[in-house]
């Protein structure tokens, strides 16, 4: 998930003004997902369009995905809207879900999603319990020499605090803050990077309030528990949708950087194939389509690419 280091500040942001930032409120009911995502979900296999099959990519299908005749998707269910479990409780559908079953259809493959703690994906796909990643994951130095990334879609980091920000947060001096943060995302350093440089000059040190479950570290906000918290843009602007303007976005998304599909780091064609399906999405109008659908055109990109 995306980060920077210096923001604009406003005294509050209208969701529908960033509509075409990233993902919109609109894009939040079920009737918003396509019948392979419906499909999707642990243990289940979306079928796979047989005429948008091309051969050349299935080509470059690994031997073991091969075999298995689908390809197994570690997923953190509980990054709405990008990845989020369906009313069923069980289904995972979202942005990332839809696009990336699209590409997957150019290879011919049923994709199976797992939903897994955030953090232990990347471990899940160098271990061959995952054969890829699929999660907003920012693609940044450390991840790369772990894996491949295979870039597709671009966002930022957006704090979020209670609606008329009550505590007078602003980010740009937060110390003594409590302040809520996603397990294992890039947030995390973000926030331990501000908090040394409040140390470092006298000041009290930000108090993380760190959870595995996007929804739970929403809810701190919420209840005031914490004073704010930082989450990619889409999720944010999630957040203020689902608990009915209860809480705000906060300045604006800072550090865009692009989000990567994780593959293993032995599988550096395959990822380039999954960059080749990419750029067919975009060629016949569906990655444009996909994205337009969940209001997340803003973050389109045109340059997919491996470890960019």
């Amino acid at each position: 998930m995306a980060r920077r280091h210096t923001l604009a500040l406003v005294s509050g942001i209208a969701v529908a003004g960033l509509a075409l930032s990233a993902c919109g409120s609109n894009s939040l009911t079920p009737t918003a997902t396509t019948a392979a995502s419906k499909a999707a979900s642990v243990g289940t296999a979306a079928a796979s369009p047989v005429s948008n099959v091309d051969p050349a990519l299935v080509a470059k299908i690994p031997a073991k995905i091969k075999a298995a005749g689908k390809i197994v998707v570690g997923t953190d269910a509980t990054y709405q809207p990008n990845e989020y479990l369906d009313a069923d409780g069980k289904t995972v559908i979202g942005m990332d879900v839809e696009l990336f079953d699209a590409a997957m259809a150019k290879f011919g493959l049923k994709t199976e999603w797992v939903p897994s703690a955030f953090d232990s994906i990347i471990t899940g796909v160098g271990s061959g319990k995952f054969d890829v990643g699929v999660s907003s994951f920012s693609i940044n130095d450390e991840r790369k020499q772990a894996v491949n990334m295979v870039s597709y879609f671009k966002a930022g980091t957006q704090w979020v605090v209670a609606k008329g920000n009550p505590k007078n947060v602003d980010p740009n001096n937060a110390c003594g803050l409590k302040v809520a943060v996603q397990k294992g995302t890039v947030q995390v350093d973000d926030l331990t990077a501000r908090s040394k440089k409040c140390t470092d000059a006298g000041k009290a040190a930000i108090s993380p309030l760190v959870d595995p479950d996007q929804a739970k570290v929403t809810a701190m906000v919420q209840s005031g528990k914490a004073d704010a918290m930082m989450v990619d843009l889409p999720p944010a602007i999630a957040a203020v949708d689902l608990t009915g303007g209860t809480v705000q976005l906060l300045g604006e998304q800072y550090d865009s950087a692009p989000y990567g599909y994780v593959v293993p780091k032995a599988q550096t064609e395959f990822a380039q194939a999954i960059v080749d399906a990419l750029k067919k999405l975009q060629a016949d109008g569906s990655y444009t389509k996909i994205l337009t659908k969940w209001k997340c055109q803003g973050g389109a990109i045109t340059d997919f690419a491996v470890n960019p």
